[in-house]
């Protein structure tokens, strides 16, 4: 996806993806994704608040999760890249 955001529109070079059949711009997918890791991170620093009853504490977790949850999704991308099943 990164590639397609940085790659010029004006290049004559053929892909060697299959095109979107759904024409989702990448700026689409990378707002949608922003705004579910927003939505994630409320669920966790509610859930934390229920069961600590610290906000401060909540808080805390909540920002935590945000920082991990992206350093394991990377590596979880980059560790199917590399699985050939179903491509």
């Amino acid at each position: 996806m990164i590639d397609q955001v940085l790659t010029n529109p004006n290049q004559t070079e053929k892909a060697t993806y299959k095109k979107d059949v759904a024409k989702e711009k990448p700026i689409r997918s990378i707002v949608k994704s922003v705004s579910w890791r927003i939505i994630g991170t409320i669920d966790t620093m509610i859930i934390s608040w229920i069961i600590t009853g610290k906000l401060n504490t909540a808080l805390l977790i909540g920002g935590v999760e945000v920082i991990t949850k992206m350093v394991l999704y990377f590596f979880h991308e980059r560790i199917w890249n590399s699985v050939k099943w179903g491509k």
